[in-house]
């Protein structure tokens, strides 16, 4: 199931799509959807937990990933008319973090699904800021 669309940018929709809830929301932008790949945004703004000294910390890179892996389920979970999931990290693996972006900076998040089976899902990540690979890993989460 592919779903072409513009960008989703209502914050109160993408919320809702999400187990987490202000102040730690690390997506705001729903760019693409399919059964095995989301795309989402984050503009960095200087409420955001992870943001000091203008500059987006490494526990922000991840959580972004793994906050785009619980987008994909809540999307998945919407379409279907129910209400999206509680899931958790089982393992961070491969995390590699190579620039941190500043405030005011644009993150494009992929997620691939690798495998999906019985509520565990194995993904692979990247992190993009402009034509600029800042992060990967795999990504392991359980739904509770």
């Amino acid at each position: 199931m592919e779903r072409l669309l513009p960008p989703i940018t209502d914050s109160e929709f993408v919320i809702e799509l999400i187990p987490q809830k202000e102040p730690f929301v690390m997506v705001d932008k729903l760019h693409h959807f399919s059964n095995n790949k989301i795309v989402t945004g984050l503009t960095i703004s200087n409420k955001n937990l992870f943001c000091n000294n203008n500059i987006f910390l490494e526990p922000g890179l991840i959580e972004n990933m793994a906050q785009t892996v619980a987008m994909h389920k809540g999307y998945t979970y919407y379409l279907k008319n129910e209400p999206a999931p509680v899931g958790y990290i089982g393992a961070i693996k491969k995390a590699e973090i190579f620039e941190l972006p500043k405030l005011g900076s644009e993150l494009i998040t992929t997620v691939t699904i690798l495998h999906d089976i019985m509520g565990v899902t194995l993904v692979e990540a990247k992190v993009e800021c402009g034509d600029t690979l800042i992060a990967t890993s795999e990504i392991k989460t359980a739904l509770a």
